[in-house]
């Protein structure tokens, strides 16, 4: 029963549910970056120099034959999974870094001090109740 019980306490605070939508997040993000790299950074970078398809860029290991296709190592695509990497790399990065700062200042902000348990407070009471007796 304990360990059914720790899965409904994980489940209902809602790590299941940030964690399905940092997922769905993360995968429209990977689309838009990869769109970012081979649509908008590579063309000028392969114009740049001298109208290089990265894409294109490939090491064959095997010509093509009749019926069966050429062995190649696509370095080109390698480079732009790189880039791809890199930014989203970056971006996670700037990501946590604006979350720890926020959890920084959330920590420096003092907090309101505690008020005096009750049996403290009755203490100086009495103690001042004495001082006006004497």
């Amino acid at each position: 029963m304990g360990m059914i019980k720790e899965f409904q306490d994980f489940a209902v605070k809602g790590n299941v549910v940030d964690m399905a939508v940092g997922i769905i997040i993360g995968g429209a993000f990977g689309t838009i970056v990869k769109s970012l790299v081979n649509d908008v950074i590579m063309p000028p970078i392969g114009l740049a120099l001298g109208g290089v398809d990265f894409s294109s860029i490939v090491i064959p290991l095997k010509a093509a034959t009749a019926d069966v296709e050429a062995v190649t190592i696509n370095i080109g695509l390698f480079f732009n999974n790189v880039l791809s990497f890199i930014i989203v790399a970056w971006a996670v990065f700037l990501l946590v870094k604006g979350v720890n700062s926020l959890k920084k200042k959330e920590e420096e902000a003092p907090a309101a001090p505690a008020a005096p348990p009750k049996s403290e407070v009755l203490l100086e009471e009495i103690r001042d109740a004495l001082k006006a007796r004497s």
